[in-house]
């Protein structure tokens, strides 16, 4: 059969291939660890799975808003102005099928063919192929492993061209696991404010999972010019274990929500509707105890996964300060050595392949989230994995000749 163009050009997301491959093995009966989900190992707090579960026996099975509900959508507005400062209404919401598919929306509804993505690498792999499938290019903008992965206000003005469309900024960052202090995205906001035909997508899905002194600020509040062309995303995945679910939100301009509600509404229509009881629920402060639950354990892990890879010769790695992840620099500890079966390791692609085979432990190569020399393992997963998985990657990498 022929296939389009357009879906050929297409890179298979590699955190759901890891993610697969992993446990097709546990499946088969191999013990592997995996370092590759990026979803939380806790179960969606109680209310939030009662509240759907009620809404599905009360019969709320029938089509709802494209945008969602009336009363989900006010429940994120009132989120967004109480926790992060904002002046919305639900008539500034859209609620969509997770957050990459939110994403996706907003893509399709605002780039056009020519139109540049300002991309700070590393990101997150979905980015330059959603901006690829509206037909933008994408310029990436490299942040270095010695700065946290982030970029510079010099930086930035220096890329920003006549193309330039949208910037995507993601703290904290899947895949580095860092963010920005609010001086320095005050930093980045100031350049961008000087540019009134560049937006900004502030990818906010990691907003709870915050570690260290430095606190979270949202983009679109940084600038009074930068309220209206800043398209703020998040979810409820992370925060409240709620991956599977598919609860995605875009907060913006009217305008914008409602051209998204239009070529939603030719895509998939509302969300589940018995759901979106659920999310006025999730976004309640009574759920606060238990995000925090699961935020106090993360910052935990983050620190022991931190100081066990520095532990092993030749590896780079930022402390995290949000998210679950760690974006190690293995180049200097396993490029141009042979592993097991004498195969010569030279790229992270080659050493998570060998390292999947030969000790049974998955984690992402960095290629596709721009950092080559990198591979991602998240900490969403128990401590005793985290050390059982790290023995064997210490052990794997002193084997190398």
């Amino acid at each position: 059969m022929q296939l389009s163009e357009r879906v050929k050009a297409i890179k298979p997301s590699s955190t759901l291939a890891v993610t697969a491959k992993s446990k097709a093995m546990k499946a088969a009966g191999i013990d592997v660890i995996g370092f590759g989900a990026g979803e939380p190992d806790y179960d969606t707090p109680k209310p939030i799975k009662a509240a759907a579960a009620k809404a599905l026996e009360e019969g709320k099975t029938k089509y709802e808003a494209t945008a969602g509900s009336v009363e989900a959508r006010a429940a994120v507005a009132k989120y967004m102005n109480t926790r992060h400062g904002f002046n919305v209404t639900g008539d500034n919401v859209i609620i969509s099928v997770g957050g990459k598919h939110s994403l996706y929306v907003a893509f399709m509804s605002l780039m056009n063919p020519g139109d540049e993505l300002l991309l700070p690498a590393p990101y997150w792999v979905s980015y330059p192929e959603q901006a690829k499938l509206a037909g933008g290019t994408v310029k990436e903008i490299p942040g270095s492993v010695d700065n946290d992965f982030k970029i510079t206000p010099a930086q930035l003005e220096k890329a920003i061209g006549p193309k330039s469309r949208v910037l995507v900024i993601n703290s904290p960052s899947n895949p580095t696991g860092t963010m920005y202090s609010p001086a320095e995205l005050k930093a980045l906001a100031e350049v961008v404010a000087k540019h009134p035909n560049l937006l900004v997508f502030a990818d906010d899905i990691y907003e709870r999972l915050v570690y260290g002194s430095d606190k979270f600020v949202s983009f679109s509040t940084l600038h009074p010019a930068l309220a209206e062309r800043t398209v703020t995303f998040n979810c409820l995945s992370k925060t409240y274990a709620m991956t599977g679910w598919r609860v995605g939100f875009t907060i913006g301009p009217k305008d914008l929500i409602k051209a998204m509600d239009a070529l939603q509404g030719q895509m998939t229509s509302n969300i589940t509707s018995f759901v979106l009881p659920a999310v006025a629920v999730a976004l309640d402060p009574a759920q606060d105890a238990a995000v925090e639950t699961m935020r106090v354990e993360f910052d935990k892990r983050g620190k022991h996964i931190h100081q066990r890879l520095l532990a092993i010769p030749g590896v780079k790695c930022p402390k995290p300060t949000g998210a679950f992840y760690v974006f190690p620099d293995v180049s200097k500890a396993v490029f141009g050595k042979t592993d097991p079966a004498g195969k010569r390791i030279t790229t992270a692609a080659g050493f998570a392949e060998s390292l999947l085979e030969h000790a049974k432990v998955a984690v992402v190569p960095g290629e596709d989230f721009g950092g080559p020399n990198h591979v991602r393992l998240s900490f969403a997963t128990g401590m005793k994995n985290i050390d059982s998985g790290l023995d064997r990657i210490e052990a794997y990498v002193k084997a190398l000749k």
